[in-house]
């Protein structure tokens, strides 16, 4: 059974912004722990491709309100082949039937169902439950792969790692489960 609490809107505001503040710093200082607080040129890659999907997902989730999910995703692919093809021919090993079939058949699964398909359902989320509350699952994707690689592949999970994710989950669930109604006739 939830609560609705009546409180103004300015509260409840800056109340999402410290528990979406609060959950990216977690991540970010587990992925500083992990690389033993050294920050590497791989590490400006990761923060600029974080600005261009934050930047994406809030295009998608306004757009996704108007158009379905499946729309979204497709024009945005068609618009990016004027960058997406000469980086692909640029970067394109000399000799394709050199890279091994399973290379071929992950890269496949990946940009097809992960990519594409799974686009469908992320922008039609976005659309229903708004860009800045969505996003915060988005956090969780890291520790459900350390979950899954532990499972299927063996790889020990530290305490420390255990602990991070624990409180993101934390964090994630209570900005998912206030159900905070706007004060009425404050102002």
């Amino acid at each position: 059974m939830r609560t609705t609490l009546d409180l103004p809107e300015e509260l409840i505001s800056e109340s999402k912004k410290i528990l979406g503040l609060k959950s990216t710093t977690d991540v970010v200082v587990f992925a500083l722990r992990e690389s033993g607080m050294q920050v590497v040129l791989g590490d400006l890659y990761l923060f600029c491709s974080v600005v261009v999907c934050a930047v994406g997902y809030a295009f998608s989730g306004r757009l996704s309100r108007q158009m379905p999910g499946w729309e979204v995703i497709s024009w945005a692919l068609v618009f990016s082949l004027p960058v997406t093809i000469p980086l692909t021919l640029w970067l394109m090993p000399a000799d394709v039937s050199a890279v091994r079939t399973s290379a071929w058949l992950g890269f496949t699964y990946a940009a097809v169902m992960s990519m594409y398909l799974g686009f469908f359902a992320w922008n039609a989320g976005l659309a229903l439950g708004g860009v800045a509350r969505v996003s915060q699952v988005q956090l969780l994707q890291s520790f459900a792969t350390l979950a899954v690689s532990a499972v299927f592949l063996g790889e020990s999970i530290e305490p420390a790692t255990l602990f991070f994710a624990l409180a993101v989950v934390g964090v994630v669930l209570l900005g998912r489960l206030a159900a905070i109604k706007p004060a009425s006739g404050r102002s």
